[in-house]
């Protein structure tokens, strides 16, 4: 029931103070991204957070010029790879292989199975499902953060090809997908602060199939 009140406290803050998060709690909740499922286990994105202040600035204007890029704790940009390519997908397997310590031959027919099937796809249906991917891990930043109790605003509401300008993404091979700003929220500027969360009704939102 914690974690489903917290759930219930979060809401998508529409003006943040500026406070600081602290390190720790930053750390848990990239730990928590970190550790989200991906397709394949190939994690095939980055995760940039931006403390610089001057960066923050340079970002406002190409995101709509939103406050919370600027008064927020910590910027978190999701970059997705922008192809999968056989260097990425063999260095996720070779570090399963380090990591466990042995090889599986099975592990190792799946491995030259996306090796004959990733790289030879478009690059920019690659990169929408590695966006996907991306997307898993910041809903899970977004529930730790809410564990925190720590706010966030995902931002969709960007021009991608300037962030990846601004950050130099696209030379180092990936593309922002999502933003997401950290910190606390400043409820006297916030109209949405105090509004009652809405969602669909269970009834609505499952369908049970037995």
């Amino acid at each position: 029931m914690e974690l489903l009140d917290k759930l219930n406290w979060r809401y998508a803050a529409k003006a943040m103070n500026g406070k600081k998060v602290s390190e720790d709690k930053i750390e848990r909740i990239l730990e928590a991204a970190r550790l989200a499922p991906t397709s394949s286990g190939l994690q095939p994105f980055e995760i940039f957070v931006i403390k610089n202040q001057a960066i923050k600035e340079e970002i406002k204007p190409v995101a709509w010029n939103q406050s919370v890029i600027t008064d927020c704790s910590h910027l978190l940009v999701f970059a997705a790879w922008d192809t999968y390519t056989e260097d990425r997908i063999n260095h996720m397997f070779d570090l399963t292989n380090e990591i466990r310590g042995f090889k599986n031959e099975g592990w190792e027919n799946y491995r030259q199975m996306l090796l004959g099937s990733y790289p030879q796809k478009d690059a920019e249906e690659n990169f929408n499902h590695a966006a996907k991917q991306a997307y898993i891990a910041f809903s899970q930043a977004i529930i730790a953060a809410a564990y925190e109790g720590v706010d966030t605003t995902p931002l969709e509401g960007f021009d991608a090809n300037a962030v990846d300008k601004i950050l130099g993404l696209r030379e180092k091979g990936l593309r922002s997908a999502v933003l997401l700003p950290i910190g606390y929220r400043q409820e006297d500027k916030d109209w949405l602060v105090n509004l009652v969360k809405v969602r669909k009704p269970m009834a609505e939102l499952v369908t049970v199939i037995e």
